[in-house]
Parts: C-alpha cells; structure tokens; sequence
C-alpha cells in the first residue's frame, strides 16, 4: 500500500474551497481593514495565506429525491470543505445574502476572540446584503466544521467541514472520507424557526409540533438538590450495545423527518468506492441540531484514532456516540462487498446511511441494522489521551460548578439556574489552571461546547465538546491561555436558544 500525503487525497462529495486561492505568501501578511474580525495579532513572514469566500443564501437542494428551499453556503449539502494546514493563515470573506442576519463558528478551532463568530459577544451580526472577512490562524490539526452562531440556523442547511492537517503526518492510509451527519427538517413544511417557537410556546407537552412525544426531557418537580453522579470518563463500561446506551432514550426534543450523511437520505444514499484491502481514513462530524447518533460501519470493527482533533491512543470497537458537535477520526481495513454506513439516532425513529462498495452485490435495505450496532459501543469519554496530546499536569489555581438546569414543560434550559441574559458569567484569569466541575441536573444527555479553547476530562483526554449523560458529573480542566468573552452551552441549538449557555470571560 502506497502511503499517501493527506493533501494529495480526494474527498468524496467535496470540493475543495479556495484551491484556485491557495496563496502561499513570502511577506507578513497586510494589516486588517475594518470590518474584519481578527483571528491573529500579528503574521509571521512567510505564513502560508489560504484565502477564499463564501456566500450564505436561499438554496433549493436535492437530498436524494427529496427536494427542499432551505439556507446554505452553495449548491451543495454540506457546504464547501474549507481545508488548511496547521500554521496557516485562514482568510474567509463571508458575503450574506439571506433574508436575516448571520455569522459563521470555526467550531472547535481555537482562534484569538474576534472571529469566533458569536453575534453580541466577539462580533456584530453580519447584515442582510453585508459583508465580513475572518481572518484567524488555525493552530491545531484536526477535524472541524463551520457554521452560524444566530438563532437555530444550524438546523438548516449552514454548515460545512473544516479540515486542518497536521504536516507531521504522513496519512498512511488510501482514502479519506469525510462523513458528515445532520438531522433535517428544514423545507418538509416546517422552519426550524417553527419548530423553536412551538417548543418555547406551548404549555400542554402534548402540543408541540416537531416535537418527539416519546422523550421528555428534564426532571421538572423533582428534587435536585442531591445526587448527581460520578463522571463516567475512565470507566469500564464493557460491550455497551446501542440499545443499552448510558445516555437514556430522551436524547431530543425534535422528530426529524430526513436524517442524513453528506446530505444524502437513505432511500438515495452517497457511494464511497475503494478496493477490498485498502485502509480509509473516516472523519466524522455530527452536525444535527438536536440529535445524538450511533455510528457503524456493517461487517467491520474501526480503530478510533482522534476526537475532536487531538490523537487517542487506538481504541477498536463496532460502534461510537457521537453527540452534537463531537468529531471523531477512524481507520478501517475493508473487506470485499457492498456495506451501510449508518447513524441511527438516539431514541428517535429512521436512521441516516452511506454505502460503501469494495466490489459486486446488492446494497442492502435502507433500514439495515448492522450486527455491529448491539455490539461494543464506545462511549469516547472512556478513549485515552496520546502522550503528546495529554494536558500539563498541573493543580487547579481556581474551581468554578456549572449545572445543567432546565425542563420540557415550560421548555427553559440553562446554568447554574438561570438562562443566557440572566446569567452570571465564569470568571477567571489569563494563566490559571480552571478546574470546571459540571453536573447535569436533568435526564437528558447534553453535549457541552466551550468556544476558543479545550479542556481535559479526569482520563487526559483532550476535547472541546463532550456529551454529559442524565445526572451525571465531571470535572474538567481549562488552561485560561487565549483571553477574551467566550460561550460554553449545550449544542442542542433548542437547548442553546432556550437558555443553555453562559459566558467563561476573561477579567482584565
């Protein structure tokens, strides 16, 4: 097997944006003009400058039979792949042509505080009919994506990968697939602006259209006053199957009529192609809104090899959790024939699938249940650091609680009791060690994001989302090195919208 450089590969089903625009630059790079959000203090002779745009509008797109009018950043689901190297400088000129403000989210990257893209915080919205650059510095490879930072258009179709490599790395594997899963809704006769306003507005659960009836979320008139668990990161969990998930079944508040994998329905699904023994390397990015899925490849184990861009130790198994906004980084060694990739999600109906064809057969049914989904399913809390990729030991100068507070009915969702506009922001201090203890006061999982940074859990693991279960606890380490006002909230986007986020800011 020939080992391959990363940059040489074809990813199916993306362009790569901004490959005419690759400019590699000998001379600092020019100052910013106004209106830019700036992601680097300064530019390093010679930094290599990867320079493109993107254009947010109205869209009709084609799922795979299904059409539907939605928001996007092309002619394409997901949007364009926005690919670089560690070091470089990213420079994106975001025109928006919607009828509504906007503002993209490097997610994961971690960026100086101008260009995180949050509006009222790091930036003021991007217009109708404006403009606005992102000019940023990528310091960490890994697998990423972008997407808005206003109201829950996530949960249309503004979202796209994100790919840093790693110069180190010399990608011994022949393929890269990246595989991006989305829960959809927008266009089917529902806005996930409706679907917002419904969850927020009705008082009868009964009543919520788009809402899963089957999973009530929340612990409204119970006692919480005690008893949240123990962190489950460096626990044996054994063979956990997908029907026994530690994560409960109230893993959403939405029924979703389509899910997808690189905007494709089951029904149509996206063909991956390679020969029968040769290793993939799969990136795989949960971009859904308010869905919680478990992912395997039929007739095959995957060696999981980073989360959320920083390196593991190699851990096989049959399946993973991937929460909203989680990536995950696999190989796998392919056999011959025709096989599914599925994400089945949480606790709701249907499922999302890709094919992957070796050699000849028939594709399987569109509601194929690969055996390796009530095997051994990894829970990624329980991975293990990469020497490389593990946090300076080191005690914490400051600890600071986050709870995870809120109910379905009425739908409120927040921290430490109190939604975002009502909070009381986290503290801290430019070179202090944070040790954040979280605990989720309710029965449902969420997936908590922290902006500009990454945290360890207890094990060393390196992440920057990390799925919390139903009254669960735990502790995790923030080094403060990137000043500035930064968000953390659940990435449920109705969780986030409904008041499940606060603020980690700086004092000066």
């Amino acid at each position: 097997m020939d080992t391959l450089s990363r940059r040489s590969l074809l990813v199916a089903g993306f362009g790569l944006l901004g490959s005419g625009a690759l400019a590699a630059c000998s001379s600092p790079a020019p100052s910013l003009p106004a209106g830019v959000g700036a992601g680097t203090a300064s530019a390093g002779a010679g930094q290599r400058l990867v320079d493109t745009a993107l254009t947010a509008r109205p869209v009709t797109l084609d799922l795979g039979g299904s059409t539907v009018a939605t928001w996007a950043y092309g002619d394409s689901l997901p949007g364009p792949l926005i690919r670089a190297t560690a070091g470089d400088r990213l420079r994106i000129r975001v025109e928006n042509r919607l009828p509504a403000d906007t503002t993209v989210h490097w997610h994961g990257i971690a960026l100086a505080n101008g260009a995180d893209g949050v509006p009222g915080v790091t930036q003021d919205p991007i217009a109708a009919e404006a403009t606005y650059t992102y000019d940023f510095t990528a310091p960490d490879p890994g697998t990423y994506f972008y997407h808005p930072h206003v109201g829950v258009q996530l949960d249309r179709g503004l979202y796209a990968p994100l790919i840093i490599d790693d110069p180190q790395e010399p990608g011994a594997y022949d393929h890269e697939w990246i595989l991006v899963l989305d829960d959809w809704v927008d266009g089917t006769g529902r806005t996930p602006d409706e679907v917002l306003a419904a969850l927020t507005s009705s008082r009868d659960n009964g009543g919520m259209p788009g809402m899963d009836h089957g999973n009530m979320g929340g612990m409204e008139g119970m006692d919480m006053s005690s008893g949240s668990s123990e962190g489950m990161a460096g626990m044996d969990h054994g063979a956990i199957s997908a029907g026994d998930s530690p994560y409960g079944d109230d893993a959403g508040d939405v029924s979703y009529p389509h899910y997808l994998v690189n905007g494709r329905v089951p029904a149509d699904p996206e063909v991956l192609t390679a020969k029968p023994g040769q290793r993939v390397r799969l990136r795989i990015i949960n971009a859904a809104a308010d869905t919680i899925f478990t992912v395997a490849l039929g007739g095959h184990r995957m060696t999981v090899t980073h989360t959320d861009g920083f390196p593991v130790q190699p851990q096989d198994t049959d399946a993973l959790y991937l929460g909203m906004g989680e990536r995950y980084d696999a190989t796998v060694t392919l056999a011959e024939g025709v096989f599914p990739f599925v994400a089945v999600p949480l606790g709701k109906e249907g499922q999302a699938m890709a094919l992957v064809r070796t050699g000849a057969g028939s594709p399987p049914p569109s509601s194929v249940r690969p055996a390796e989904l009530d095997k051994s399913v990894l829970i990624g809390a329980d991975l293990k650091p990469a020497d490389n990729a593990r946090l300076e030991d080191r005690d914490p100068d400051v600890r600071l609680e986050l709870a995870m507070t809120g109910q379905m009915n009425p739908y409120e969702w927040g921290f430490n009791g109190a939604p975002y506009g009502q909070h009381d922001p986290l503290e801290i201090q430019e070179g202090q060690r944070v040790r954040l203890t979280v605990a989720n006061h309710t029965m449902m999982a969420h997936p908590l994001h922290l902006h500009g940074h990454t945290f360890a859990l207890p094990n060393g693991l390196r992440k920057d989302t990390v799925l919390i279960a139903p009254m669960q606890s735990m502790a995790i380490d923030v080094q403060a090195d990137n000043p500035g006002n930064w968000l953390i909230h659940c990435h449920n986007i109705y969780h986030a919208e409904a008041g499940m986020t606060t603020e980690l800011r700086y004092r000066p």
